[in-house]
């Protein structure tokens, strides 16, 4: 009689316990993979784990659509899958090809859609041309690894890129391996073949699920449009433009606030991403110092100036892609030498711009509202060139900041000087110590020496 009290008890608690779990249900949350497999979509797929993590889900599933992407970026949403703290799904919705594959593979279970496909994950470049053996063997190197760890078989795996692996079964000798969605399921890499969600949830015994998708904000929008190449492009344009029309007018202020709200659009999100790292970003600036030396400070131009145009370029280039320090074998084959293309375009077509529509743009009336300028007429004092009289060793004031080059006024006449010292704040009274070929060049009055102080006093 106890014996069938107590049987009856713990068949009623049983009752209770899965009645409770149908009601409640498993968390679902869901996110989304249809682009390419980059900067972008890493750091979306990162956002959504960590909240599915948050959101104590009991399931994390990716509904992929990708022709591929970067290696790198790949093999982080991979290494994330693996270490997942829940169950992963990946729901093929229509393709998974190349990088797609490894992250497919990393997941615990592989639903396909039907007509859906996955495979040929050999590492191309740009042009779809197959890159040498060292990327391939990285390549099956990671779809072993990661077909090993989620006990699917490593050799399917690695003919996914090699084609030189014989499976007779599922491909010809001589061919990479791709899989349709119905030879996937016979070969036991992926679960079912299924047309709808709800009939994942149906295989994975999820009775009620709670499904919870990642919207994305406006914030992961913009971000997105920024790290496109094409708007990069015209960032790198207002840098250098910005940049241009500051040196042309200096001290107006607008342009260089230009150039800085352009470097910081295009810096951010590169940063934001994990492309952008510290010294990339301390590269460019270096040789923005460098150039500014060359134009300010040194006469001439010389190995500042060559090394400023080289830092920047570099670290223009190198922010726009994944590398650790100058390796980049991780990143992408061919992207090396696109990102050099798009900032030396853009420099490019900012320098026939400027050279084209630079002048019409400075005497519009709109940038003229903008700046603080004086028209600098000859009946106020100013003057071109240096009149045939001599200045040598005459007295006066510097008019602008000379760094080197400015304006003094001797006389009551402006003119164009050089201070040989380098830099002469504006207010500060000067003497001419060289007058040669219409260039006057002038020092610091505190400066001058005394010999020469004795003598004009006799």
């Amino acid at each position: 009689m106890l014996y069938k009290f107590t049987k009856s008890i713990l068949l009623l608690l049983f009752f209770v316990v899965t009645g409770v779990a149908a009601v409640n249900g498993q968390e679902v949350y869901k996110t989304e993979l249809k682009e390419d497999v980059g900067a972008n979509a890493w750091r979306i797929i990162k956002k959504s784990y960590e909240q599915a993590v948050k959101e104590k889900a009991d399931y994390f599933l990716v509904e992929m659509n990708t022709f591929g992407g970067a290696v790198n970026f790949a093999d982080s949403i991979r290494s994330l899958l693996l270490n997942a703290e829940m169950k992963t799904v990946v729901y093929v919705n229509n393709n998974a090809a190349s990088a797609g594959t490894l992250i497919a593979l990393a997941s615990d279970y592989i639903f396909m859609h039907s007509g859906a496909s996955l495979g040929a994950a050999s590492v191309v470049n740009q042009q779809g041309e197959i890159m040498p053996e060292k990327y391939q063997s990285y390549m099956r190197g990671l779809m072993r690894a990661t077909a090993e760890a989620k006990g699917r078989d490593p050799k399917m795996a690695e003919a996914f890129v090699d084609p030189s692996i014989a499976l007779p079964a599922w491909k010809e000798d001589g061919k990479i391996l791709t899989f349709t969605a119905s030879e996937a399921v016979k070969a036991n890499l992926a679960k079912a073949e299924v047309k709808r969600l709800e009939e994942i949830y149906t295989s994975l015994d999820i009775a009620a699920p709670k499904v919870q998708n990642y919207e994305r904000t406006w914030v992961d929008s913009i971000i997105g449009l920024l790290v496109n190449p094409l708007v990069s492009g015209l960032l790198i344009m207002g840098i250098i433009g910005g940049i241009y029309f500051e040196l042309q007018t200096p001290g107006i202020g607008f342009a260089l606030g230009v150039a800085l709200v352009a470097a910081t659009l295009f810096f951010a999100p590169l940063y934001l991403q994990g492309l952008a790292d510290h010294w990339e970003i301390a590269l460019f600036i270096l040789g923005v110092i460098l150039l500014a030396l060359e134009v300010f400070v040194i006469p001439g131009f010389g190995i500042a100036g060559v090394l400023g145009i080289i830092f920047v370029l570099c670290g223009l280039a190198f922010s726009m892609l994944a590398n650790d320090y100058f390796d980049f074998k991780v990143s992408q084959p061919g992207l090396l030498m696109n990102s050099f293309l798009i900032v030396i375009g853009a420099m490019v077509l900012s320098i026939i711009l400027m050279v084209i529509f630079g002048k019409n743009i400075l005497n519009t009336s709109a940038f003229k509202r903008l700046v603080l300028a004086d028209e600098q007429r000859a009946d106020s004092g100013y003057t071109s060139s240096v009149p045939k009289v001599n200045l040598l060793n005459k007295e006066g004031v510097a008019r602008t900041v000379l760094r080197p080059s400015g304006k003094i006024e001797v006389d009551g006449v402006w003119y164009d000087a050089v201070a040989l010292d380098g830099f002469i704040d504006a207010g500060e009274d000067i003497y001419v110590e060289k007058h040669e070929n219409y260039n006057l060049f002038v020092r610091k009055l505190s400066d001058r020496p005394a010999v020469a102080e004795v003598s004009k006093e006799a």
